[in-house]
């Protein structure tokens, strides 16, 4: 079988294409340009230097193609729509969806692909002709959130190699063959942001509109920079610590008032970030809609928490409303909540519209 691999410069993916390559398969590397910058932040340069090296190891020709543009339209002008209204988006969510499996699996079936593969940390389940998507093996690394909004056709074209892998294997793997990535950091944050200071990069882009921080009682306790550099339950940064007539204890970020442009900060008493339940929109049910209009499974509000037993009533156009057993602390509207059974299995996913 021939499988085009999405080879990124990192580990996962280099192994992946070995793993790939010691089962019998037909393997290309692809390597994708989706940001590009005259500054010098974006690492694309030296990742493909990691690509070179690893398939010329392997002795897997590759590719590379640039989506820059595409990712430009399809991720990045949400990413600036979704601040401009105070919310804090997760364009991972989405460049999954729209480009690594959008115009990536077009580009692979150009190059005569059967199947593409990814670096993730996920696992597919093929039952009676659907395509289920579960946890990976290791718990730790599982990339299953980020892979939320992915459709039955794309993940009938998918293979996940590090699905029953823990990362100190893939390490090992890679240690062992003499890859060159097998000691590089795994990338974290925003793929376009890099190492830089996020507020600096979103001036660029986004005119910043400073006002007052106000706290409970609508007090002015201090000045803010712009509502789109600030999320729910923010702590550092504030620079209100030493304000006089306070109880000592830290200020956090609880509410934006993007009518009034007032950021709105509580003290010590974080219970006005506990909210009982939310509204997502944009939901994306794997594999179909449920029959049932109310059903209970487990749920995540970012990346990396652990499962929320949840009460999930699915409402019109592709709505849901989710009951929480226990109160949750600072769900984040622009973030995906994504909902799992108890064995596992990835229910889907939708944007969190607000709190309640």
């Amino acid at each position: 079988m021939r499988v085009v691999v999405g080879i990124s410069g990192g580990v996962d993916s280099s192994v992946a294409a070995y793993l790939l390559k010691q089962q019998g398969h037909e393997v290309i590397g692809l390597f994708m340009i989706n940001w590009e910058e005259k500054d010098g932040q974006c690492t694309a340069e030296t990742d493909f230097e990691d690509v070179k090296r690893v398939c010329n190891k392997l002795g897997v020709p590759y590719f590379s193609v640039n989506y820059a543009k595409e990712y430009y339209d399809r991720v990045f002008k949400n990413f600036l729509e979704e601040y401009k209204k105070g919310r804090t988006p997760n364009p991972d969510v989405l460049c999954n969806r729209e480009i690594k499996f959008g115009p990536f699996l077009e580009q692979a079936k150009k190059l005569g692909a059967d199947m593409i593969a990814t670096g993730h940390y996920a696992k597919k389940i093929e039952r009676d002709g659907k395509f289920y998507l579960a946890k990976a093996k290791d718990l730790n690394k599982d990339q299953s959130y980020f892979l939320n909004q992915l459709s039955q056709s794309q993940l009938a074209s998918v293979i996940f190699p590090l699905a029953d892998i823990e990362k100190p294997e893939v390490r090992k793997i890679a240690k062992e063959l003499g890859l060159s990535t097998a000691e590089k950091k795994d990338s974290t944050g925003i793929c376009f942001i890099g190492e830089r200071n996020f507020k600096n990069f979103l001036k660029g882009f986004l005119p910043a509109q400073p006002g007052d921080i106000v706290d409970l009682e609508g007090n002015v306790v201090g000045k803010h920079d712009g509502l789109m550099y600030y999320t729910l339950g923010q702590r550092r940064g504030l620079n209100i610590g030493g304000r006089a007539g306070g109880n000592g204890e830290r200020w956090f970020v609880v509410k934006k008032d993007l009518d009034k442009n007032q950021l709105i900060v509580s003290q010590g008493e974080d219970k006005q970030l506990f909210s009982n339940g939310l509204y997502a929109s944009q939901m994306n049910f794997i594999p179909e809609k449920p029959s049932q209009k109310q059903f209970t499974c487990f749920a995540k509000f970012r990346y990396r928490q652990p499962d929320q037993a949840v009460k999930v009533t699915v409402l019109d156009d592709d709505k849901i409303k989710v009951d929480f057993d226990q109160p949750q602390r600072a769900i984040t509207p622009g973030q995906f909540v994504v909902l799992y059974d108890a064995d596992g299995l990835c229910l889907g996913g939708g944007v969190i519209d607000e709190a309640y």
